[in-house]
């Protein structure tokens, strides 16, 4: 292994932020590091980051390690201490989603992230791939280089087998961690590692070179696939991410699919099987004109509305939450939806009376008469003429005084919630607080 190698994969990036566990893996990266800092590249800047998990009892001892080898490489570690939820999507995922969410927060302006992942983790993740049934997509498996947060995240071993990183580890004398959950078979990527890959690479020792080879030629693939369909992509697309329908009832199936992929890719969407799929265009693409279909990925789901498909975050709404508003209406919190509050620009609607009881709601019956309209409507026809998608209608504050509507913030105002000259309120709600 040389090191100068892994300069000219940096190529001119010298501010480096290492994903650092204190395994094997990120041990040798890390110390491969400091050695080109300390060799020929002074202009390197390298900081350190360890992931305090909390799931195993060794996890404080873990971190003392990597502070005593921080501090004798010269290298600033930070500790993030993070906590997974219960259920979800499983531990490992929980995990590796919550290590790179602390990662991202931690970036520096043109610094880059780099993990250790090597060749055999290639391997393993292609496998994995294939059990899944994934396409080129799934099987390209792990990019040397992708884009992250602001920024880039880099893998510089992923040529590198583990035999070769520990070869560099006892010549160079190096200690590192080990993590008794890596001999726990019950996960796939270990049952991989410790009963299959062991057998295969018995008789073919250069499996994993290979393929982690066509891992690289399905990435190639991608690649390609993507700059032949950005250009139709760019145009099927909205100024707001939503994607048009009709245009691709008009293409072959397979560039229908691929379409949709990099669709979903454009939002950082997990990309989904071939079922789930199909069902995105059967079920919520082709459903009837007067149905709200929706398809739930994960923590997001797809939706439709005007001939447009959209990706959108899942939010459990309570329609039958009222939300009691008291002088002096100091900022309201409505839960995750959002926070509202009386400012100095906003909508204008009259102050509540001194006996009228202010409250928000997200559901209102009977006929409603808004500024502008002669005709009373019912709350469902004032939504259709505003254009307003079904998923924003359950989320969005209405604003009672006493039984009587007065406003639906930021979308209308009623009659009787008519502010007069010098005399209003202005509301302002900002969603998501």
């Amino acid at each position: 292994m040389d090191i100068t190698q892994l300069l000219i994969f940096l190529q001119s990036r010298r501010r480096l932020l290492v994903a650092f566990s204190g395994g094997l893996d990120s041990t040798v990266l890390l110390h491969q590091l400091t050695l080109l800092r300390d060799s020929v590249a002074p202009t390197l800047q390298i900081r350190a980051m360890h992931i305090h998990h909390g799931l195993s009892t060794r996890a404080d001892s873990w971190v003392a390690h990597c502070q005593s080898l921080c501090h004798q490489w010269n290298v600033p570690l930070e500790i993030a201490y993070v906590q997974l939820p219960v259920g979800g999507k499983g531990i490992e995922a929980e995990a590796r989603q919550a290590r790179y969410q602390a990662l991202a927060r931690a970036l520096f302006t043109d610094e880059v992230l780099l993990t250790a992942q090597h060749q055999d983790d290639q391997c393993e993740t292609v496998l994995l791939a294939l059990k899944r049934g994934s396409g080129p997509a799934g099987l390209s498996a792990m990019p040397e280089r992708l884009e992250f947060a602001h920024t880039q995240l880099l893998r510089p071993l992923l040529n590198v087998s583990r035999i070769e990183l520990e070869c560099w580890a006892v010549e160079h004398r190096l200690t590192w961690i080990e993590d008794e959950s890596n001999q726990d078979d019950k996960y796939d990527r270990n049952f991989l590692r410790l009963r299959v890959l062991p057998v295969i690479q018995q008789r073919w020792p250069y499996f994993a070179r290979s393929v982690t080879r066509s891992a690289q030629l399905c990435g190639e693939q991608e690649q390609l696939l993507d700059e032949l369909l950005a250009e139709q992509l760019a145009d099927l697309m909205a100024d707001n991410g939503s994607l048009h329908i009709a245009p691709l009832c008009e293409v072959s199936d397979a560039r229908r699919f691929a379409i949709l992929r990099r669709w979903l890719k454009f939002h950082q969407a997990l990309m989904p099987s071939k079922s789930a799929l199909q069902r995105m265009w059967q079920e919520v693409a082709l459903s009837r004109e007067d149905a709200s279909p929706r398809l739930q990925l994960g923590q997001h789901e797809v939706r439709r509305f005007q001939g447009a498909l959209y990706w959108l975050p899942v939010i459990h709404a309570d329609k039958d939450k009222i939300y009691v508003w008291s002088s002096p209406f100091s900022p309201l919190s409505l839960g995750g939806l959002g926070v509202l509050s009386v400012r100095h620009e906003g909508m204008a609607v009259r102050p509540p009376k001194a006996d009228e009881v202010v409250t928000i709601r997200f559901k209102a019956s009977g006929l409603h008469h808004i500024v502008g309209r002669d005709k009373g409507r019912m709350l469902k026809k004032i939504w259709q003429e505003f254009n307003i998608p079904p998923w924003q209608r359950d989320v969005t504050p209405l604003l009672f005084y006493g039984e009587q509507l007065i406003a639906a913030v930021g979308i209308f105002v009623t009659k009787e919630g008519q502010a007069s000259f010098g005399d209003s309120w202005q509301l302002d709600f900002k969603s998501g607080g």
